[in-house]
């Protein structure tokens, strides 16, 4: 399993809108071959949301960026008002996990 982690720095009075923006999509990845799940993580302190999309491999991660439903996720780019700096793509392989 990968996870793809985003780092998204967002603008002080945006943060509604930021998630509304992803609660939208999530129909977009819902039976995607390989997709396993994906959270949103607001930040406790800071300004930093974290995304984070869980799939099977890295080959269905590459072919979900190659697909129309990507390009439907990302028709729509949001004002660049929105981030306070650029966002940080992170790709990690799973090697251990715990689950209850």
């Amino acid at each position: 399993m990968i996870v793809v982690a985003n780092r998204i720095s967002v603008a002080s009075g945006y943060e509604q809108a930021f998630e509304e923006r992803f609660a939208d999509r999530e129909s977009n990845l819902r039976g995607l071959p390989g997709f396993i799940r994906n959270l949103v993580l607001r930040p406790v302190k800071g300004d930093t949301y974290i995304v984070m999309t869980f799939w099977e491999d890295t080959a269905s991660f590459e072919n979900w960026t190659h697909s129309d439903a990507f390009r439907q996720a990302h028709a729509r780019p949001a004002s660049p008002e929105m981030y306070s700096a650029p966002s940080a793509l992170e790709l990690h392989e799973v090697v251990h996990l715990v689950e209850a």
